[in-house]
């Protein structure tokens, strides 16, 4: 099997030495060039042929922004990771990345440990490599996944039980999936929505005002002790866990600090569970495109306490991890591909409430 080549472009010769370094690392991966700047970079693309291409934002004569639109007009099949600086400037320039094409990102490990910020940046960016040069590979053509073991819905009967709640999870090409889910929701939404996108802190927030900027839903990122309303959405922020528990006034919010679960915090089990357990048969889950199995546990508590999963499909994940896990253990109520989800979702969800005066609460 043939190496997959990358190409490193970054400003800093520190930082295309440390990457080739950590690629040279992995016998499946080589540094098929470096380049200095965009200019460079797309002037070997012709010449080198990458699989890959991993992208700084700052660069002098041609930036990250540049270039990845340059890429995207002449590449467009070579997926293009982008390497962030975890500041919210950053972050802010991560997300429009990604908002124009971008496959991935990947923090720049900080000072430190030079050895322990080879290992982290090794642990993020080889994965993300090999399953983007994986997914750009022609490949034959999957039928849609059925429903294994599916609850009601998938053994014929009439409709299936309308939520009144959703939680959505989502990893790798989530920022984008998310937004398309939410702006095909009809406005206003009857329910509340908990959202869990593995990010780190800084980009939440950030990915927070642009979910809302797209509209129609408004969405924040989650505070502790915040009252759950329907018609908000409610980001767990990076670094947290975020469960929903109730009391004598309802529905609130509850952060913590708890060891990672699936090497992620927030973790897609963690709200699922406490959910399962608030909600019960009044919960929708929906686990979007992304690497890993975080929500497969947490779709297990749905299933148990007689929620409904929704899972995207594999021909519009830009990963078919988390749902494939799910689907793979037979969990899901139906696979829906990315454009029908917020069709998929209305459908579940409980009626609007007669509108009255003060409804939304605060």
């Amino acid at each position: 099997m043939e190496k997959t080549r990358v190409l490193v472009v970054d400003d800093s010769v520190l930082m295309r030495t440390t990457i080739s370094h950590v690629l040279a690392s992995d016998p499946d991966l080589e540094v098929a060039g470096v380049a200095a700047n965009g200019r460079i970079a797309l002037a070997k693309m012709a010449q080198v042929r990458p699989d890959v291409v991993t992208l700084d934002f700052e660069m002098p004569e041609m930036d990250g922004l540049q270039t990845l639109a340059a890429l995207q007009a002449s590449y467009p099949s070579v997926p293009v990771i982008m390497l962030s600086s975890l500041t919210m400037s950053g972050a802010a320039e991560t997300l429009e990345a990604l908002a124009r094409g971008a496959s991935d990102y990947v923090g720049k490990p900080k000072g430190g440990d030079p050895a322990a910020a080879l290992e982290v940046l090794a642990a993020e960016l080889i994965p993300k490599i090999k399953i983007h040069a994986a997914r750009s590979r022609p490949r034959a053509a999957a039928a849609p996944p059925a429903p294994r073991g599916a609850p009601a819905a998938a053994h014929g009967q009439a409709a299936p039980r309308q939520a009144s709640a959703l939680c959505i999870g989502a990893s790798t090409g989530g920022p984008n999936a998310l937004a398309t889910v939410l702006h095909t929701l009809p406005a206003p939404l009857p329910v509340p929505v908990l959202i869990v996108q593995h990010m780190p802190p800084l980009f939440t927030r950030l990915l927070a005002e642009r979910l809302t900027a797209q509209g129609p839903l408004p969405v924040v990122e989650a505070g502790e002790g915040l009252r759950v309303q329907p018609g908000r959405g409610y980001l767990a922020p990076g670094g947290f866990h975020m469960e929903v528990r109730r009391d004598a006034r309802g529905e609130f919010l509850r952060l913590t600090e708890e060891p990672p679960e699936n090497s992620c915090r927030p973790a897609v089990d963690v709200l699922l569970r406490s959910a399962a357990a608030v909600y019960g048969r009044d919960l929708l889950a929906v686990i979007l495109t992304g690497m890993g199995q975080d929500g497969l546990r947490g779709c297990q508590a749905v299933q148990a306490a007689g929620g409904a999963i929704l899972i995207q499909d594999e021909a519009s994940c830009v990963v078919w991890g988390m749902p494939r896990a799910v689907h793979e253990a037979g969990l899901e109520d139906a696979a829906v591909p990315l454009g029908e989800m917020g069709n998929a979702i209305a459908a579940r969800l409980r009626p609007a409430a007669p509108s009255r005066e003060g409804n939304m609460g605060r």
